[in-house]
């Protein structure tokens, strides 16, 4: 039955869920309804396969029993509650992560959306499942961090790493993946490539080119750092040099990528340029690979443009192509105006990136790879691979 198919991961419940997560309310609905206003959930290609929560003991494949534990006692607390987080103050609730009612139930239904489409790929049922309602790269094992409660992610990619057996994870959010690469970062097994903006006090001050990874992992934690006011042109030259590299040094049986939107012109907080084309070379690159692969949402704090990139992308999975007008039957209709369109026009704030830094920054990846291609052919006798070429001048 979904042999040959695109699995989209959905459920009421996992809409519901995350319409509350905060700053993102109801976006999670706008999302659906306009996939579904494109009849994109009609296309043959296409199956909706229903979401089923985690378990307590899944959520623990990644998060300590301890911070599971702080969870389910703030579903019923008869304490002050500011007095409770005081107690709590290192699992990272309050301020960005603030305590939401049935906090264990939100994280069982998100890790659940992500886990339902993991176990897809695994058993082999198809080679491509989609969650945009996944992809909270920044909780880490113990806390939650950067509107984050649960690191969906890092529980997927331990439950594929013991079928796959290298698996490789992208991270296209404005926002450093850092939960996810500090999950994996002592592994040779997951690489982490993260593509983000990396400026002096932009959230969370991590991802720089220096971060490789620890142990029998080093190098295997990549950073795409970006300066300010990225283009399309500049993040199509990273995502077109680096990703064919990467995946020719690697050689990954699986993929998981985080296509968070809030780098897109018209996000508050990431204050990029970027629009649907930016994304459409890195999703089309991946595609062309043909391995299992595992799609999720992320960041993204324009709701509308949000709803716009992930409706673009999953056309591009399907292959079908949309109508540039938004249909009028879409139930938020009103959120795309004025130009009532899925076209994102370009952003006109400076690109920051020059051509010696991305140079900079494609050498050193080049470099890295360079050293993971070596220590494979001390143990296979290979030879190394060949270097990145068409950079910018």
């Amino acid at each position: 039955m979904l042999e040959g198919k695109v699995v989209y991961i959905y459920s009421k419940e996992l809409v519901q869920h995350c319409d509350r997560l905060p700053n993102m309310e109801n976006r999670a609905s706008v999302v659906h309804d306009l996939i579904q206003s494109y009849q994109i959930l009609c296309h043959p290609k296409l199956v909706v396969v229903l979401s089923q929560n985690a378990s307590e003991d899944e959520l623990k494949l990644f998060h300590s029993a301890a911070y599971i534990d702080v969870l389910k006692s703030l579903e019923s607390f008869d304490s002050n509650l500011d007095e409770l987080l005081e107690q709590h103050v290192e699992y990272g609730l309050g301020y960005d992560c603030p305590v939401l009612d049935n906090l264990l139930q939100l994280a069982e239904c998100v890790a659940g959306g992500t886990l339902s489409a993991a176990k897809l790929l695994v058993s082999r049922k198809c080679k491509t499942t989609i969650n945009w309602f996944g992809g909270w790269h920044h909780a880490r094992r113990d806390s939650a961090s950067g509107f984050c409660y649960i690191n969906d992610i890092a529980i997927g990619i331990q439950y594929m790493s013991t079928t796959f057996e290298r698996i490789l994870y992208i991270d296209l959010d404005v926002h450093h993946g850092d939960g996810v690469q500090y999950a994996f970062e002592n592994s040779n097994k997951i690489l982490t490539l993260s593509f983000h903006k990396h400026e002096v006090g932009f959230f969370p001050n991590s991802g720089n080119l220096d971060e490789v990874g620890i142990g029998k992992g080093k190098n295997y934690s990549l950073n795409v750092p970006y300066q300010g006011g990225i283009s399309d042109e500049t993040f199509t030259k990273l995502c077109s040099q680096v990703l064919p590299k990467v995946f020719e040094t690697f050689k990954p049986l699986a993929v998981v990528m985080q296509c968070g939107s809030d780098g897109l012109n018209g996000d508050e907080i990431g204050q990029c340029n970027l629009t649907l084309k930016g994304f459409d070379c890195c999703v089309k690159t991946v595609l062309e690979w043909d391995l299992p692969t595992l799609f999720l949402g992320g960041g993204g704090y324009n709701l509308p443009n949000t709803a716009r990139l992930w409706t673009y992308l999953t056309s591009l999975i399907v292959h079908q192509e949309l109508d540039t007008d938004i249909p009028d039957s879409c139930e938020y209709f009103a959120e795309y105006a004025p130009s009532y369109e899925l076209h994102i026009e370009k952003g006109r704030k400076s690109d920051c990136n020059t051509p010696t830094y991305i140079n900079m920054v494609l050498d050193r990846i080049q470099s890295h790879c360079d050293l993971i291609s070596q220590v494979k052919g001390l143990q296979t006798g290979c030879g190394n691979q060949r270097p990145l070429d068409d950079k910018i001048v």
